[in-house]
């Protein structure tokens, strides 16, 4: 039986160029979380992914764009996690059902420390994607809301839209902030956005009815 020749040294074989968009991609997240859109390189980058600088421009164009490539695939990993809300027995009250929501973010964020600087980074530049993906979140958490409350005979409306958005953006506030001191650990961050998702909740349904109505 003859045995092929060894490769010999020169060129290494050619990444196939999905291979090589995803190395890119997973190496720019490591580096945009630790560095920051600004000071990150396509140098480091490239170095990172194991392709020549030549390779990531002729995939990304410039920095910038790669940044919102890679902000639009780890919005893609988040919409899949998070596009069922926690599944909860209809009978649970307020609090409950709320922390469950939050619970279900911050605790993946915990866990996953490079997507939670990535998120800061994104809002922090204003980059559209997080924008398209929020959108998208709120869409979902909007439905669930909306349809707890029909069981109780209460149409939110555009009350719930409301609501869902103050949420998301006190959660985005909280994990951004730099906090003078020690960070408080996730649970009292839960139990804060709680108290006030829940105050919220109940200013609007057993305040004045005109308010939903003003709403509607």
């Amino acid at each position: 039986m003859s045995i092929p020749p060894r490769r010999g040294p020169g060129r290494p074989r050619k990444v196939p160029a999905v291979q090589q968009r995803a190395l890119v991609l997973e190496a720019a997240r490591r580096v945009f979380a630790r560095e920051g859109l600004r000071a990150a390189t396509i140098e480091e980058i490239a170095h990172r992914a194991g392709v020549t600088r030549q390779a990531v421009y002729e995939q990304f164009g410039d920095k910038n764009a790669l940044f919102d490539a890679m902000i639009a695939a780890l919005m893609d990993e988040l919409n899949g996690l998070f596009a069922t809300p926690p599944q909860l027995a209809d009978e649970v009250d307020d609090a409950t059902w709320v922390r469950a929501h939050f619970s279900q973010v911050l605790h993946y964020l915990d866990c996953n420390p490079d997507c939670g600087l990535l998120v800061q980074e994104a809002v922090r530049t204003r980059d559209p994607m997080l924008a398209q993906v929020r959108v998208r979140l709120t869409v979902v958490y909007v439905e669930a809301l909306q349809r707890r409350f029909e069981l109780r005979g209460v149409r939110l409306g555009r009350a719930a839209e409301a609501l869902i958005t103050m949420a998301v953006g006190m959660a985005e506030a909280l994990n951004s902030l730099s906090w003078s001191g020690e960070r408080p650990d996730t649970e009292t961050l839960i139990d804060l956005l709680t108290e006030f998702a829940v105050g919220g909740l109940a200013a609007i349904t057993s305040g004045p009815p005109e308010l939903i109505e003003r709403l509607k």
